[in-house]
């Protein structure tokens, strides 16, 4: 693969993970109370501060002169995995 397919890739992936997650919920918005509602807004948190052991969810580098903060958070609930396999089927008519 060259870059661009690789870009591509990643590119098209988060779009279709985006979409899912957006369809997820205003499906979970739409639908009454009860199991299957709860199952669409489930969601699996990931956070980079939250890997480094940080509860606010950002890696804090202080370098005296300077203060960088690192965040990165992603959702994921049963669209989004949709979504994301959707978006890698079809991008793989792109290769």
């Amino acid at each position: 693969m060259n870059k661009r397919n690789i870009s591509l890739l990643v590119v098209g992936l988060f779009v279709g993970a985006a979409i899912g997650g957006v369809l997820g919920n205003i499906l979970g918005l739409a639908l009454p109370e009860g199991v299957v509602k709860n199952f669409f807004l489930t969601s699996l948190s990931l956070d980079l501060g939250g890997l480094a052991g940080n509860e606010m969810g950002v890696i804090i580098l202080d370098l005296k002169i300077i203060t960088l903060k690192f965040g990165l958070a992603m959702n994921f609930n049963f669209t989004s995995i949709i979504g994301l396999t959707s978006a890698y089927y079809i991008l793989r008519y792109f290769r």
